[in-house]
């Protein structure tokens, strides 16, 4: 089951933007953590397409997207036809987006087929991307905002807005991220263990939390010294391993 059937997605509406070789696929979805736009990059060769690269960004962070393409558009429109001075790999102008877990890195660069923006999006250890040749920008600007226009900014961001922030903390070798949630069963704890490439989740519905909290409260008064750690009442059998689907966008 894939990420976005796991939470129930719709499909609300499909913009295509066209380039020579490349077709990109503007999809505005809606599950039960809210509205967010699927951006598909398709590679077309010979009257064959192949799925290249895709991102997904929440409804509530693409009028700032909108802003950054207004500025890479005049940027690009300000440069001569000549090649330009660029750093090492070639970008031309960067900047960098944030939301939640969610990071997003913005670069217009050059190479020897043309100018173009990357856009990466960036989940703990996982990056994705696509590729906009740069003749596109107006024309991806403009498409973002009818999707602003028709759908507006908001995600459900009052409903998230209200759960904790994500949190991160690293222990010896390993890291571990703990994300609250919402599905339709209701929230939710994810706990994630990475160490090197490899990642490992629980959840823990929030029935739950203050039992858990109870538990490592009396691990943490363990006293190594004495090999002695207070007993409490075990947990109340109301807590039980309920397994909540903890799939991003």
């Amino acid at each position: 089951m894939s990420g976005e059937d796991s939470f129930n997605t719709q499909d609300l509406q499909t913009k295509v933007l066209k380039s020579e070789y490349k077709r990109f696929y503007l999809d505005v979805k809606e599950n039960t953590r809210g509205r967010f736009l699927k951006i598909t990059e398709v590679l077309t060769v010979n009257t064959l397409s192949r799925t290249k690269n895709k991102i997904t960004m929440a409804l509530s962070s693409i009028e700032e997207f909108r802003d950054f393409l207004n500025m890479f558009a005049e940027f690009y429109n300000n440069l001569g036809p000549t090649p330009a001075t660029t750093t090492r790999d070639g970008k031309l102008k960067s900047e960098f987006m944030k939301k939640d877990d969610k990071r997003y890195f913005l670069d217009l660069k050059e190479n020897s087929r043309g100018r173009f923006l990357r856009v990466s999006q960036v989940v703990r250890y996982t990056r994705q991307h696509v590729a906009f040749p740069a003749i596109l920008l107006v024309e991806l600007r403009n498409t973002i905002n009818e999707i602003i226009e028709e759908f507006g900014p908001d995600d459900n961001i009052g409903v998230q807005s209200m759960l904790p922030k994500s949190r991160e903390c690293k222990v010896e070798q390993k890291k571990f991220y703990f994300d609250v949630g919402r599905n339709d069963r209701g929230v939710f704890l994810r706990l994630t263990e990475a160490k090197n490439n490899l990642r490992q989740n629980i959840t823990i519905p929030r029935s739950g939390w203050k039992t858990v909290r109870d538990v490592l409260t009396d691990f943490c008064n363990y006293d190594e010294g004495y090999n002695v750690m207070p007993i409490t009442d075990p947990p109340s059998p109301a807590f039980k391993d309920d397994v909540h689907d903890g799939a991003s966008f």
